[in-house]
Formats: structure tokens, sequence, C-alpha cells
């Protein structure tokens, strides 16, 4: 009897490949796409027929907060790979600022560990870049498991804290790997808290005395530092109109993020809907901002889309406001709500795939993810572009359990999640057991 030629074939899918989008079939051996065509008289161990359904590219969320090892009680790696798995992300960049802070390599392999128990996708840690280890970051940015150098230039608290010029160009002048900034700035903020702020719990405050003003202060601060150590950075969750202005004009040294958050919710609407339950850093500011970064999208300027899902509980989240934590979650709910804006009209399905996968692998130097391609990981990200789906707080697989998005009916949904060949998600069921290792990464010249 013969061998089945391929451990997996995906047929009659619509798959987004690079630069074109075509009804075809995909062959997978040993976790790696092995061909891309007609493949009706090949054998495999497993065939899923994907008439009607779109395969893309194994989507990529490059910013959440998971909160493992330190505040556990709202979130941790196991429950927010698998609300990342269930909505259709095939792999996670996770942020340093839990406790202990991701800024030394035994911290570092703590998540590992614990992520190579409960991976329910692939996963990479970002490395805290602080003043106190930016001597080191050279070295440490290369470990196996690092995405990139993480540095918060407000928002933050302790040694995560890079709020000067000094020690921002400390950590700049140390390393190759991209730098991925926070980029408010925090002596303004704190500021325009005392004097804009005062003594108020109107939660519509949060956009005024987190200003635009301060975050063009950081971005353009920051801009001028990369290239006085000619370093790339990568400018997180992007919120102003303004900006983007800057950012436009900088291509060459600064690479661009926004978060579906920002394209999806204004202010003041969404503090009157929401409350505290909106309340994230960046804010989410009024409709012109909001417009902005849509033109920024359909320009080209945006090179990456992500959730910053960043979860707290009810409880925390209800506190009297400014006490309640800044984040929401969102890796759950990330692609489906951009696929209903995909429905909608306001960007292309092609796009968004640039933006979640192909901008990943080239803002970050992923190695064999971000296309469909052969020789690349079999990571897929299938898609229903006419299911109708209600979201709910019920479903929500983060410890948090609650999304801004409750009860919220969205047109497009991922209904299948494969990472290396291994189907983790199928209609909203999880696999018997995780199957998640570290992201690889290619050397970055100099």
């Amino acid at each position: 009897m013969t061998a089945p030629a391929f451990d997996m074939i995906l047929k009659n899918g619509t798959v987004l490949l690079p630069g074109r989008t075509v009804i075809t079939d995909i062959g997978v051996v040993a976790g790696k796409i092995e061909a891309i065509g007609d493949l009706r008289q090949a054998q495999a161990a497993e065939t899923v027929d994907c008439k009607g359904l779109h395969i893309m590219p194994g989507l990529i969320d490059t910013q959440v907060h998971f909160r493992e090892p330190g505040a556990t009680h709202k979130e941790d790696l196991e429950h927010g790979m698998k609300a990342a798995a269930l909505g259709g992300i095939t792999a996670i960049f996770e942020m340093p600022n839990t406790k202990p802070l991701t800024t030394t390599p035994e911290a570092l392999r703590e998540k590992l560990d614990i992520a190579s128990r409960v991976g329910w996708t692939d996963y990479a840690f970002y490395f805290g870049g602080t003043a106190g280890n930016a001597k080191d970051l050279n070295l440490w940015e290369n470990l196996p498991g690092v995405c990139g150098v993480k540095i918060f230039m407000g928002s933050s608290t302790g040694d995560l804290l890079v709020a000067s010029d000094a020690d921002v160009s400390a950590v700049l002048a140390n390393g190759r790997r991209v730098v991925a900034c926070h980029a408010e700035d925090e002596m303004m903020m704190n500021e325009n808290k005392v004097t804009m702020l005062g003594d108020s719990n109107d939660v519509r405050l949060h956009p005024v005395w987190r200003s635009v003003e301060s975050c063009v202060s950081a971005t353009t601060r920051l801009i001028r530092l990369a290239r006085q150590h000619n370093r790339r950075v990568h400018v997180l969750h992007i919120s102003t109109a303004e900006e983007m202005e800057i950012l436009k004009d900088n291509r060459d040294i600064a690479s661009v993020e926004v978060l579906a958050n920002h394209l999806t919710l204004h202010a003041p609407d969404c503090y009157d809907r929401f409350g505290n339950f909106a309340q994230q850093n960046p804010p989410i500011r009024e409709k012109r901002h909001q417009d902005a970064l849509w033109r920024a999208i359909d320009s080209g300027l945006v090179d990456i889309l992500a959730s910053d899902h960043a979860p707290h509980t009810v409880e925390e989240k209800s506190k009297p406001y400014p006490q309640s934590p800044s984040g929401t979650p969102g890796v759950q709910t990330l692609v489906g709500v951009m696929l209903d804006h995909v429905t909608n009209g306001k960007l292309s399905l092609e796009r968004l795939a640039d933006l979640m996968a192909e901008g990943p692998h080239r803002i970050h130097q992923i190695a064999g993810k971000g296309r469909i391609a052969r020789g690349y990981d079999a990571d897929f990200t299938i898609v229903d572009l006419m299911a109708r789906h209600t979201i709910t707080n019920a479903e929500q697989a983060s410890k948090s359990g609650w999304t801004a998005f409750d009860g919220v009916t969205v047109t497009g949904w991922p209904v299948m999640t494969v990472i290396r060949g291994n189907i983790v998600m199928r209609d909203g069921q999880l696999a018997e057991k995780p199957v998640g290792q570290p992201v690889r990464f290619r050397e970055i010249l100099s």
C-alpha cells in the first residue's frame, strides 16, 4: 500500500498567497508547507475540505499581556493562549511588565518554561530594556524565544520606566534587534494629571490629560534618538493623527503599530457606553484620530495590527476612575472584529493578512512564519467571511472573563487555527492538548 504523500491536505480553500489569492490546495509534511497547487490525486493522512473558506497565513498577535508570573488572578499564559487559539491566532508576543519583570535571562527562562507546558499557540517574549540592563542587551536580545526589546517611555513603573533621553539612549545604543516602544511622555502626563484631571473621577478626561501632545513629544524624541544611534524602532499603539504625520516622514527608521480598539471605538462615545472598561493607554480618542489611523492603513504606513490584550478583573475595572487600571482584553476578539471591518469595506482581507502575518514577519525578522509559501511553517488562520457571530463574555477564555464587545454581532469569524500542521481550534473547540513552541527569529546582521 502506498504511503500518504502528505500528513495533511487543505483542499478547495481560497488561499492568500504572497501577491495573489487563488482557490487551491495545500499539502503539509512534518509541520511545513510542502506543496501548493492541485493535489486532487494526492494522498494524505488527514484531508480538510475548505470549500467556501479563506485560508490566511497564520495570524500573529504581537502585543499581549498575559500577566504571568505575578498577576495570575486576572490572566496567565495558559488562558491567554487558549483565548488566542480560539480567536484564530497562531502565535503571540508577550510583554515584559510581569512580576518579576522580564529583564533578566532567569525571568525569561521562567516564562519559557511555563509556556512549554501550556502553549496553545506558538510564543515569544519581549525582553524589557532598562537603564540597568542596557549594557547586556546586545547579548540578551538574541536569547531563544525573544522577539525584540521593549521600552516604556510612559505608563510603567520601577526599572521598566525609561522616561529620560539618557535612559532611552542607553537601550538604543546596545544591540541590533528592533526596539518596540510605548511612546507617551511620562513627565508631561504627570503634570497634566495635576492640572487637567485634578480630583475628577470622570473617565472621559482620560484622553485629555493623557494628551495628544504627550504622545507627539515621546514619539518625536524617540525618532530623534533612534537616528542618533542608527537603531530601528517600532512605535506601538499609535493613537493620534499628529503622530501619523510625523511617522510617514520617518519610515526608514520607525515602523508603526495600531490596535483594533483604536480602529473600532472612539471618544466620547466609548466612555459614555463602557465607562472605565474602555480605559486603556494610550487612550481611545476622538473620531478624527480614528479616521487618521484608517487613512494610515489605506496608505500602507501601518506595519502591524495587534490587540494589546491587557486584562483586568471586573472588580478592578469597576473602581472609581482613575483608581481603575488601564487595559482591556482583546486577543480572542481581534480577528473577528477586524473581519467585520473587512466585511464593511474598511480594508481587504489581503491587507489584514499583511498587518498580522507579513508585517510581524518583516519587522521582527521571524523565521519560517508570516506567509503561505513552500518551506514555511504550516500555520493557517482559516476564516468564514459569511459567518455571523455574536461575541459574548461567556465564551471568553481569558481569566478576566469579559470583553468590551459583549453582545456585538460581527460578520466574518475564524473557524480553524492550524499551527505547524496541527489543528488546535476547529469550530470554536480546542484540541485535546497544546502544541505551542517558541517562535524562531533570523539573525540580525549589522
